[in-house]
């Protein structure tokens, strides 16, 4: 059956739990829309796993172009989608608050289709330059792309800030690449393609004509021109989130040089995107610290398809025998 159970579904309760401590009525309608569809299509899926993860194999041998928009939308299990979902919510929160919720909503239309054609010109140009087939037949599957399309534009739309990692400061101007390779070295199975792919689609909307290429598109249809600063109003949130991933690489960001405000004396003296992230942080602290053992890696998956099902089992297998 398509939603059948998966697992303790600890991942679904923790993700749950983080919603509620943001306060629903905190996140913008958009995020939260986007959020719904991922955990619906998780629970009731729209192809089988191994059917939607893309490749260059299936995607542009095969011509199964639709698998483009099932990949980014798709996660192989709970704890899968909690990471990706966790990390989108602050991401989304910050973002739309800024961009207006039209413009976010085409920016994340956009930036899932990207990602994917970006991944497949990087498999094929690696296929090409060491001739070594494989790579035209990993597959991808996950949010992770789009997620670091969106750290891109988080970092540019919030320069001057540090990212702490493993407790050393980084600039947010480079966080996006030392995440990148950190979480390649602690995370084994994650895509390291397909990361480097949303830092591209973001480097491209940020420096790049992508943007501008939008705006064009879009003209007549969406009024935000992409710096949108009318904020909506959604109540005070009483927590947040850092990048960190439970056994990942901790990356906690504080903006430089912030200044006072008058609700310091109930708010801790954090900004409100401060205390989204650290309610977050506290979830992960308080509801999954011995979950993360059978976990998979934070963001998104790369593997060769056929291991797919077999690599699956084999991760709740683990997480059941822990």
């Amino acid at each position: 059956m398509r939603n059948r159970q998966r697992g303790s579904q600890l991942g679904l309760l923790l993700l749950a739990s983080q919603l509620f401590q943001v306060g629903l009525g905190n996140v913008p309608p958009v995020t939260l829309a986007v959020l719904g569809l991922n955990v619906y299509l998780y629970l009731f899926p729209a192809a089988p796993l191994m059917q939607a993860c893309v490749s260059v194999q299936r995607a542009y041998w095969f011509k199964e172009w639709h698998r483009l928009l099932l990949s980014p939308l798709h996660h192989a299990d709970d704890f899968h989608l909690y990471f990706n979902m966790a990390s989108f919510l602050w991401k989304g929160i910050r973002l739309e608050r800024r961009l207006g919720g039209a413009w976010f909503l085409y920016l994340l239309s956009v930036f899932s289709v990207l990602t994917g054609v970006v991944y497949l010109v990087l498999e094929t140009l690696l296929a090409e330059l060491t001739q070594d087939q494989s790579y035209s037949m990993q597959c991808a599957v996950g949010f992770s792309g789009v997620l670091f399309a969106l750290k891109v534009l988080s970092n540019h739309y919030h320069p001057g800030g540090v990212t702490y990692v493993m407790g050393l400061p980084v600039s947010n101007r480079y966080a996006s690449w030392v995440e990148l390779v950190l979480i390649h070295i602690t995370a084994p199975g994650t895509s390291l393609i397909g990361h480097l792919s949303g830092i591209v689609v973001g480097l491209l909307y940020t420096v790049g004509p992508l943007k501008t290429i939008m705006k064009t598109c879009a003209e007549g249809f969406i009024t935000s021109d992409g710096y949108a600063h009318t904020r909506a109003t959604y109540g005070s949130g009483t927590s947040g989130y850092d990048d960190g991933y439970g056994r990942y690489p901790r990356y906690q960001q504080y903006p430089l040089n912030r200044a006072r405000n008058p609700t310091e004396s109930y708010t801790g003296g954090l900004t409100e995107e401060e205390q989204i992230e650290a309610a977050i942080q506290n979830s992960l602290n308080d509801g999954g610290q011995t979950s993360h053992r059978g976990a998979p890696p934070a963001y998104g998956f790369h593997f060769p398809e056929e291991a797919i099902a077999e690599e699956i089992r084999q991760r709740r297998l683990r997480r059941f025998d822990s």
